[in-house]
């Protein structure tokens, strides 16, 4: 189906130019002639010629190279479309945040017209988006990892999709498992996505005795009994004053201090200093130099 665009009227006025020539003599046009019929001028060129017409509104003007022909006269410039085209303000569109899509009639000469966004009928194809209004804004969901989103829109029976990504840029913001200090994608890696009760940082799934957020922090299995952090205290041949504080398994990604107390009810505890470390594989043994007959012992596990 043929559209029209424009309106363009012209009135042919017979007129003559004689030669002209610039005042600096930098150039020189000679006259204008015309056939019998007053159509074609004169050749002035090898490549162009000008078809015009005596008392009409219509004209041809071909050049030769590179190839074009205007067409002057008609009462509108004729088009089909061919398809609808979607864009967006940016295809990489960040969790909470809105996104201003756009839509384009993708006409036959491979041009593009504008569609007013309120004249289109908007929709949620797949993936995070929470909606999509009327005028075309896009608000993306929150997510527990970069995810892919499909956007649709309709237009005078055209029909155009465009694939965005929603952004993760906060690491504890995703539904039920949000402000509870651990990583969104570990809960959902190990159990699912939310709500789900034994997901929580308190909760202590495998029964033994150190809870999802400890598991998180210290790169463990909240699945797997065996997976456990392990502290033990070993003696130092022939040293009586030094102890071996031994832990496992190191975690890339975590950190350890060693902290210590001379009595149970002593209000603090204390970092140890001056002390000696090797590893181990994920095995780290720390020596204490100066340890007192009695110390207490316990390793900080963080991640930054």
């Amino acid at each position: 189906m043929k559209h029209l665009l424009g309106l363009l009227s012209l009135i042919a006025i017979a007129a003559h130019a004689g030669p002209r020539t610039s005042s600096n003599n930098t150039y020189t046009i000679a006259a204008d002639t015309t056939d019998s019929g007053g159509r074609r001028t004169a050749s002035q060129s090898a490549t162009y010629t000008n078809d015009g017409s005596a008392g009409g509104i219509a004209g041809l003007s071909t050049v030769v190279t590179p190839a074009e022909t205007v067409k002057s006269g008609y009462a509108a410039q004729l088009f089909d479309v061919t398809g609808l085209t979607l864009t967006a303000a940016t295809l990489n569109v960040n969790e909470g945040t809105t996104d201003q899509l756009a839509a384009w009639q993708l006409l036959d000469d491979a041009t593009f017209l504008a569609v007013p966004a309120a004249n289109a009928a908007w929709s949620v194809v797949s993936g995070p988006l929470s909606g999509i209004s009327a005028a075309g804004l896009a608000t993306a969901a929150f997510v527990y990892q970069d995810t892919a989103a499909s956007a649709q829109g309709v237009y005078l029976g055209q029909t155009g999709t465009l694939g965005l990504t929603v952004k993760n840029v906060g690491l504890d913001d995703f539904g039920a498992y949000a402000g509870d200090t651990i990583d969104d994608a570990w809960q959902v890696q190990y159990f699912g996505p939310p709500p789900n009760a034994n997901a929580g940082p308190t909760a202590d799934f495998d029964h033994t005795g150190q809870t999802n957020l400890f598991k998180y922090i210290a790169g463990l299995n909240p699945l797997d009994p065996s997976s456990r952090f392990v502290l033990t205290l070993a003696p130092v041949a022939g040293q009586p004053t030094q102890r071996n504080i031994v832990f496992f398994p190191l975690t890339t990604g975590s950190s350890y201090t060693v902290q210590y107390k001379n009595s149970i009810t002593d209000a603090t505890w204390q970092t140890l200093t001056g002390a000696t470390q090797n590893d181990n594989g994920n095995i780290r043994t720390v020596t204490d130099s100066s340890a007192p007959a009695a110390r207490f012992y316990r390793v900080q596990v963080s991640k930054p």
